[in-house]
C-alpha cells in the first residue's frame, strides 16, 4: 500500500469531515430536508428514507416520509402505526412513490410497527446511547429490506453528517458506489478487475478504525475529477501518487 497516498487521503477525508455543517443535505427539496433533519422529533423519517433508498434515485427515495406526512397530514410515530398495510400499498401505487411500490411499502408499515413495538415509537434508540458502530449497523440490518449496504450507509450518515457520537466506527464501511470504485481502482489500492468487496476491504486496511470516513472524500473526487472518459487529472490533489496518472503520463512520455 502506497503510505504516501493514504496518508494524503486520510487528512483529506478529515478536512471534508470537519466541514460538514449543522443541517446535513440529504435532498434539494428545503422542506423535505428539515423533516429528514429533524432527529429530535421525527427520527424515525431518516431511518424510512434510509430503508426507501433502493434502485431509484436518492433525491425521490428521501422525498417519501415528507409525501407520505403530505398525504396523511401528519407524521407522528403513532399515527403512522395506525395506518393499515393495505392503506399503505394503495397510498404507494397512488402516489407512484417508488419503482416497487407494493413491497417497499410493505418495508414502510413494517418498519413503523418495529420502532413502535422494539423501540417504543422512539427511533433514536437505534443510536443513542453511544452504541458499537457494529450494534447499530446490526439494528439497521434487522428491517425488513434492510442489507449491508442500507445499514452502513445509515450508520455512515449518522456518525460523519449527524456527528451521533458511538463508542467506535470500524464497522462501518465505505459505500462502494461507481465513482468510488472507480478512484480506488485507479488510485491502485485494487485491481481494474476487483470486486466490491475488495473495494470495501481495502478500504478497511487504509482507515481501519473509520472504514467509512474516506467515503466522501473519494465519491466527490470520482464524480468532480476522476471522470469515466476525460479525467481532470491536473486538478487531483491526488495526482502524484496515482498510479493510473503516472501510467498515462510514462505511455504519453512526460
Amino acid at each position: 500500500m502506497n503510505e504516501k497516498l493514504t496518508k494524503i487521503l486520510v487528512k483529506k477525508s478529515k478536512e471534508e469531515f470537519k466541514k460538514i455543517g449543522k443541517v446535513v443535505h440529504l435532498v434539494d427539496d428545503t422542506k423535505q430536508n428539515k423533516l429528514l433533519n429533524n432527529l429530535k422529533k421525527y427520527p424515525h423519517a431518516y431511518v424510512l428514507a434510509c430503508i426507501m433508498d433502493k434502485q431509484i434515485k436518492a433525491d425521490k427515495a428521501w422525498s417519501i416520509p415528507y409525501k407520505v406526512k403530505e398525504e396523511l397530514r401528519t407524521f407522528d410515530i403513532d399515527d403512522l402505526a395506525n395506518v393499515s398495510k393495505d392503506k399503505y400499498i394503495k397510498m404507494f401505487n397512488k402516489l407512484k412513490l417508488h419503482r416497487f411500490n407494493k413491497s417497499c411499502a410493505i418495508e414502510f408499515y413494517e418498519a413503523i410497527q418495529m420502532i413502535v413495538n422494539k423501540y417504543d415509537g422512539e427511533a433514536s434508540k437505534i443510536w443513542k446511547g453511544k452504541p458499537s458502530s457494529k450494534v447499530v449497523v446490526g439494528r439497521f440490518k434487522s428491517f425488513k429490506g434492510v442489507g449491508p449496504k442500507i445499514a452502513t450507509m445509515a450508520t455512515n450518515i449518522l456518525a460523519k453528517q449527524f456527528k451521533i457520537p458511538m463508542s467506535d466506527y470500524k464497522a462501518i464501511d465505505i459505500s462502494a458506489d461507481v465513482h468510488v470504485q472507480r478512484t480506488m481502482k485507479r488510485l491502485g489500492y485494487v485491481k481494474e478487475s476487483a470486486s466490491i468487496d475488495s473495494v470495501i476491504k481495502a478500504a478497511r486496511k487504509i482507515n481501519p478504525d473509520f472504514p467509512g470516513l474516506i467515503d466522501f472524500a473519494l465519491w466527490k473526487l470520482g464524480k468532480d475529477i476522476c471522470r469515466p472518459q476525460n479525467p481532470k487529472c491536473n486538478q487531483c490533489y491526488l495526482r502524484k501518487e496515482c498510479k493510473y496518472y503516472n501510467k498515462t503520463n510514462k505511455k504519453k512520455g512526460k
